[in-house]
């Protein structure tokens, strides 16, 4: 038994599994304590939600008749269409998430088998699936990301053992899960032109493939996402500080290093590749992703919250693997519990030869590790466990053991059977965790930019119901906490009959 569990599949898709599960749980049973959003996990399944009645996704939370593909290019959601038809509801992509991120584990530990034996892909398939980005990832709602972290592996993966056909092959579908990633995908056809002959095909594949990642991220951003955009732009220019000049050298890289919130992402990244990692070319790939974070002026984008980290996590963990490889600490051994290598030795001599020894196969000796390059690749892995092992506490993987999360308040209690009288295809108006409850079975959008029926007897138009927590802590955004309360005044003074008034939720019916 043991020897099967050090197998590299066995031992890959295990820990693949593990991980999914310990990813649904959190995920599932934060969206059971009403702890998803509207802003995203609801906008993402009225766009699934509409894919699967096939229709366009026109999603109210964002705003009536708001085009979801004029907000992010992510056409990638419509293979999530089939599984919603059969199994409608947000735990579908909160479980598909799950799975998703969780392969990320098999491609790297599986390199990591072959660099350093069982020990090392165990020690990077749980480096990964710890690590901080895919934790607090799984954790806020449901991003269209889910599908680059698995394709940013295999591509890392790929490039790392030196097969640049298959590295382009995987990054190329990125193209279709963001804008941005585009620039990710010219990055891997960077490294794979650098890395060919010249003259060779392989090296007129990196530079075709760099110069599509670069068109296809100009195309999105310039063309289609404008023309699905209500407002005829790319929505985050703004964000990007796209309209600010820079007149100096300095002033770029006080834009690029300044906040010191910065400087923790830079840090908290180049740890988890153990440091060692930032040696290997495959950390090059992170340079798109951190870059316009960098300069940008949301300063969501800077720190190591949310989803943003997620893509980095893969290529931070390969480039710790490839730098590994590199040093020649691990000694390549053949797999004892797969199939015996085919060399000379296992080939019956001619009876001509019979006399003289076979030589000994180079593949089937193991190469002797460089005891110079051993304390280094141990203080990488040292460094990259006590990231995973700090984090852990800090991002909610901990929630699995914490038995307050498993609990139901009254408070809980209470919102759930608010919510269970709103009943299935009504239209409401909700505040942004309630929201999240309801866009699975109703059409709901947010309460401060639902349009309030006018003349106000002629309430045909409004929602049938308005369901508002007051104590959400996410009311400031992106509904302030004073739209919120101005708009539920606005629907009591125009009629709407109280259903619910218990502390800070309410629930109001449309006469």
């Amino acid at each position: 038994m043991l020897r099967r569990l050090r197998r590299p599949w066995v031992l890959s898709w295990g820990l693949a599994a593990l991980f999914a599960a310990l990813y649904s749980c959190v995920a599932v049973n934060r969206h059971r304590r009403v702890l998803t959003q509207a802003y995203d996990l609801g906008i993402f399944e009225q766009a699934v939600r509409a894919y699967a009645d096939g229709r366009a996704p026109i999603v109210l939370l964002k705003g009536p008749g708001y085009h979801l593909l004029g907000d992010h290019f992510h056409p990638v959601l419509v293979t999530l269409a089939p599984l919603y038809r059969v199994f409608p509801g947000a735990v579908t992509l909160l479980l598909a998430q799950a799975v998703l991120m969780a392969l990320a584990v098999v491609p790297l530990s599986r390199w990591a088998h072959e660099v350093g034996g069982p020990r090392l892909a165990g020690t990077v398939g749980c480096l990964i699936g710890l690590s901080w980005g895919i934790v607090e990832a799984v954790a806020d709602d449901f991003h269209e990301i889910a599908f680059a972290v698995p394709l940013l592996a295999c591509a890392a993966t790929a490039l790392g053992r030196g097969r640049s056909a298959a590295a382009v092959l995987w990054a190329l579908p990125l193209v279709l899960v963001k804008e941005d990633l585009g620039l990710t995908v010219a990055a891997v056809g960077v490294l794979v032109f650098r890395r060919a002959a010249r003259g060779s095909g392989i090296r007129a594949l990196g530079f075709g493939t760099a110069l599509f990642g670069l068109a296809a991220t100009a195309l999105t951003m310039l063309v289609v996402l404008p023309s699905f955009n209500p407002g005829g732009d790319f929505a985050y220019w703004g964000q990007l500080g796209a309209g600010k000049a820079v007149g100096a050298p300095w002033e770029l890289a006080g834009r690029l290093f300044w906040p010191p919130l910065k400087w923790l992402l830079l840090g908290l990244a180049a740890a988890t590749a153990g440091f060692l990692g930032l040696r290997s070319p495959l950390a090059l790939l992170c340079v798109p992703t951190v870059g316009w974070r960098l300069i940008a002026d949301n300063p969501h984008y800077w720190g190591v919250g949310y989803h943003y980290s997620a893509v980095l996590m893969p290529l931070l963990i390969a480039a710790l693997v490839d730098a590994l490889d590199r040093t020649g600490a691990f000694a390549r051994r053949p797999d004892a519990s797969g199939p015996a290598p085919l060399d000379a030795a296992a080939v019956p001599a001619a009876p001509d030869a019979a006399a003289v020894p076979a030589a000994p196969d180079a593949a089937a000796v193991p190469a002797a590790p460089d005891a110079a390059a051993v304390r280094p690749a141990r203080r990488a892995l040292v460094v990259a466990g006590l990231v995973a092992a700090v984090t852990l506490p800090v991002y909610p993987l901990h929630e699995l053991a914490a038995p307050g999360a498993w609990a139901t308040s009254p408070r809980l209690a209470a919102t759930k059977a608010l919510l269970a009288r709103i009943p299935d295809g009504a239209t409401v108006a909700a505040s942004n965790r309630l929201a999240a409850q309801l866009a699975g079975r109703t059409t709901v959008g947010l309460v401060c930019r639902e349009p309030v029926p006018s003349p106000a007897d002629d309430l045909s138009d409004g929602p049938q119901w308005v369901a508002v927590d007051l104590a959400d802590p996410s009311v400031h955004a992106p509904c302030a906490i004073e739209d919120t309360r101005r708009m539920l005044g606005r629907y009591e003074s125009f009629g709407y009959r109280p259903v619910v008034a218990d502390g800070d939720l309410r629930l109001l019916r449309r006469p």
